[in-house]
C-alpha cells in the first residue's frame, strides 16, 4: 500500500459504525479489522482517510445484511492538515466497498472524496462527483 502525504489520521475505531456512500446495497456499515495496522500489544486497531478496512454490513438490502465486506474510508469527521497547511474535516464518516485489489464493487459513489484516497485508490476518485 502506498504511503500517504497526509500525517496519520486515525480517526475511527473498532466497532465505528459508519455510512456506505455508494450504491452497492449497504446503508450503515461496522469497522471489524483494519488492514496492514501494526501497533503495540492489546492496542486497539484505528484507521483513517484511504485506509482499508474490513466491516460487517448491519443496515441495507436484506441479502447484505450480515455480509463481511472490504471498504475503503473516503471522509471523517475528525480534522487534518494537509501539507500546504490546510485543515480539512467533513460532516459525516463514510466508507465505500471495494474488492479485493481496490476496485469498487459499486458504479456510483454520493457525495464529496478527499483527494487522499485518489493516492492510493484512483478509481474511487473518478467515480466521485466531487474531489476536495
Amino acid at each position: 500500500m502506498r504511503a500517504m502525504s497526509i500525517p496519520n489520521n486515525k480517526a475511527l475505531t473498532l466497532h465505528s459504525r459508519i455510512l456506505c456512500a455508494d450504491n452497492s446495497g449497504a446503508k450503515e456499515v461496522d469497522i471489524i479489522s483494519v488492514f496492514g495496522y501494526k501497533s503495540r500489544k492489546k492496542q486497539n486497531p484505528s484507521a483513517g482517510i484511504g485506509s482499508m478496512v474490513n466491516v460487517v454490513i448491519k443496515k441495507g438490502k436484506p441479502e447484505m445484511k450480515g455480509k463481511i465486506e472490504r471498504a475503503v474510508i473516503i471522509r471523517t469527521r475528525q480534522e487534518y492538515r494537509r501539507p500546504s497547511g490546510m485543515r480539512v474535516k467533513f460532516e459525516d464518516n463514510a466508507v465505500v466497498l471495494v474488492d479485493e485489489e481496490g476496485l469498487p464493487k459499486a458504479s456510483e459513489i454520493k457525495g464529496c472524496v478527499a483527494k487522499e484516497v485518489g493516492e492510493r485508490f484512483p478509481k474511487i476518485v473518478g467515480l466521485a462527483p466531487i474531489v476536495i
